[in-house]
Parts: C-alpha cells; sequence; structure tokens
C-alpha cells in the first residue's frame, strides 16, 4: 500500500511540475508538493506567488489521493480542486488548520467543493503528455515524490530509491551545476557523510545537503 501511494504522489508531482511556472489561477503558482508521510493517504501542495519563497507567503492544502468511493485522484482532479480553493471565498474549521514547517495548511475535504471543469488547455495537455510520455510501470531511481522551494536559490527535492528506506530530502541550489547534479544525483545521496534529519520537516526521513554543488 506504500508503494502504491507513492507511486500516486511522484506521478503527480511529475505532472504538475509546469506549475512553477504556468499559474494555477490568476497569479497563484505551485511552491511546492509535498508527500504526507504514512499512514495518510494524501499530498499538500504549497502554493503563492511566482516570487514567493518562505513560509509566511505561502499556503499548503492537504488533499486525499482517494476519492469517497476509492477512486485514486488525477492530477487533474487536483489541478480542479486547488482552482476551486482560490474561486470565490472558503471558510474552514480551525481543526483543519495546521503549521507545517512554519506554514499554514489546510486539510481538504473535496466532497464538499463543487470543482471547476477542465479547461481546453488542460485537455490539450493532457493528450500531448500522453503522446511524449506515455505510461510505464517501470519507475525512476531515484524517483521524484514532491519538492519546495526553501529560498530563492535552495530547493528541496524529495526522493525515493531502491537503495534506501523512506523519503530522502535533498537540498539543491538552482544556480548550480545543474547537469553535473543531476548525473551524480544518485550516488551523492547515498553518501553517508552528508546525511542529517531536519526536525522540522516530517516529509523525509533524512536530509542531504547538496547545495555546495
Amino acid at each position: 500500500m506504500d508503494e502504491e501511494i507513492a507511486e500516486w504522489q511522484a506521478d503527480i508531482t511529475r505532472q504538475l511540475l509546469h506549475h512553477i511556472h504556468a499559474p494555477l489561477t490568476g497569479a497563484q503558482y505551485i511552491r511546492g508538493i509535498l508527500p504526507v508521510p504514512p499512514p495518510a493517504e494524501a499530498i499538500t501542495f504549497i502554493t503563492g506567488t511566482k516570487t514567493a519563497r518562505t513560509p509566511h507567503r505561502v499556503l499548503g492544502y492537504e488533499i486525499p489521493l482517494r476519492t469517497d468511493s476509492g477512486r485514486p485522484r488525477t492530477s487533474g482532479d487536483m489541478t480542479g480542486i486547488l482552482r476551486t480553493l482560490y474561486t470565490g471565498t472558503h471558510i474552514f474549521s480551525s481543526s483543519l488548520v495546521s503549521t507545517v514547517m512554519g506554514m499554514t495548511v489546510i486539510r481538504v475535504d473535496p466532497s464538499t467543493l463543487t470543482l471547476n471543469a477542465p479547461s481546453a488547455d488542460d485537455n490539450a495537455l493532457r493528450i500531448l503528455r500522453a503522446i511524449v510520455e506515455p505510461w510505464t510501470e517501470e519507475q525512476p531511481d531515484p524517483r521524484l515524490r514532491g519538492f519546495l522551494f526553501l529560498a530563492q536559490d535552495r530547493l528541496r527535492l524529495y526522493l525515493d530509491t531502491e537503495g534506501a528506506p523512506g523519503v530522502i530530502g535533498a537540498d539543491v541550489r538552482p544556480s548550480g551545476a545543474i547537469t553535473a547534479l543531476v548525473a551524480a544525483l544518485p550516488s551523492l545521496i547515498a553518501e553517508k557523510e552528508r546525511i542529517t534529519v531536519d526536525s522540522s520537516d516530517p516529509h523525509c526521513s533524512h536530509l542531504v545537503d547538496l547545495t555546495d554543488w
């Protein structure tokens, strides 16, 4: 079951990466996607303006990965939920609001929302992606489960790999040697001397600092 959840988180993350550049709606972009740890079956989207990089400037929405009937939610479902949340006024009980890593996160019940329908561009993207990125059972290793912009030049990657249990957090510099970093990433995240723990981040079991690359 944990592997199934991991696959869903990775798939949704991959399919919604373009929203770090393309707005979800208005001036709202995805600033992070966090793999909620088990036993929860959920994923958290961190949203904000394009320049938002700090906790007080973003807002998180934790969304269940399954519908009430048990069907897995698609990336299109998630986009529709997020857009609906930014349409009109929504009031949330204080019991649904928490603070994670200094960010306000709201636990969403999609069954209470009237969702926006996919746009023509959404459907066009779905067609194009299905052609150029056909579904396959083969998973990349390491596999991207999520990410989070932490600062102007600091990005946290959430990865898993067959060589280690749990989710690995890897902090990188977008302005660094990207080609070399990506090529060396599988070996770098396995170097024990780099491993630390960020007790404030529940989304990874340990952290690797690669900002010197």
